[in-house]
């Protein structure tokens, strides 16, 4: 028998905002492929649920919600940073059995700055097929927005929140941006983009090209890209509860 596909099913990037009409920031045929979908894997099950009941107003689910299949991604145990090798077949059975799997992120692509990416790898080690879904990605969306070097480009994930940590890792990061004239894309969980912006303003070269993607494909979305200096004459009052993207490219 022919293993099932792992589909990267992509989600919005309105997570922690007023949901968005899925038909403006999602293909057709992703709604439809998620509405066949009888078995998911998913971060959380709860917000997984909540997005079918979305796609169901738009392409009416083929089984009953509550007769859809949904696993959640094994999480660390409280107090350890990484959780035991989950058993990849046994997760990945209903794929090995025939069926389709979706797999989705709570936010934007599955795998891209996301756990999803070890559930892909072990599809490929087990020979199921994978196959990504078109969507958004808030790194992709934000570095195209920037205006900065998009030919060479890092995504380097959170900085440390100790300050001296912190500040030594953004030299290192804008010395590397300066050798290979690389951009390098960060995040910050929302309630801390203020303290982000802040630490960048404060560590960042004047002539280092700073740009901010704020509530990307939400109704007050906004981007700015500018001079460090420039930054600093004219700030800005960062949200609290909108996820941002910030990308800086050294002089």
């Amino acid at each position: 028998m022919s293993p099932g596909r792992l589909l990267l099913v992509p989600n919005t990037l309105d997570l922690g905002a007023a949901p968005v009409d899925l038909q403006q920031v999602l293909p057709l045929g992703v709604l439809q492929c998620a509405a066949r979908l009888g078995h998911w894997l998913a971060e959380d099950a709860r917000s997984t649920r909540a997005f079918l009941k979305r796609v169901d107003a738009v392409v009416p689910l083929q089984q009953p919600l509550q007769a859809i299949a949904i696993r959640e991604l094994p999480r660390p145990p409280k107090g350890q940073v990484v959780a035991a090798e989950p058993d990849w077949r046994e997760l990945l059975a209903p794929a090995r059995a025939g069926h389709d799997l979706g797999l989705i992120s709570e936010a934007g692509l599955p795998a891209v700055a996301d756990p999803g990416a070890a559930v892909v790898a072990a599809a490929h080690r087990l020979a199921i097929p994978v196959v990504p879904l078109p969507g958004a990605s808030s790194l992709l969306l934000a570095l195209a927005a920037s205006g900065l070097n998009g030919q060479s480009f890092a995504f380097v994930g959170y900085l440390p929140q100790e300050a001296a940590a912190r500040l030594a890792r953004l030299k290192e990061l804008q010395a590397a941006s300066r050798r290979g004239r690389q951009t390098q894309l960060l995040i910050e969980t929302p309630y801390r983009n203020a303290a982000l912006l802040g630490a960048l303003l404060e560590g960042l070269a004047d002539d280092t090209r700073l740009a901010v993607s704020c509530g990307l494909s939400l109704p007050d979305a906004w981007n700015r890209s500018d001079r460090v200096a420039d930054w600093r004459r004219r700030p800005v009052q960062m949200p609290d509860r909108v996820p941002a993207v910030f990308a800086f490219l050294a002089g």
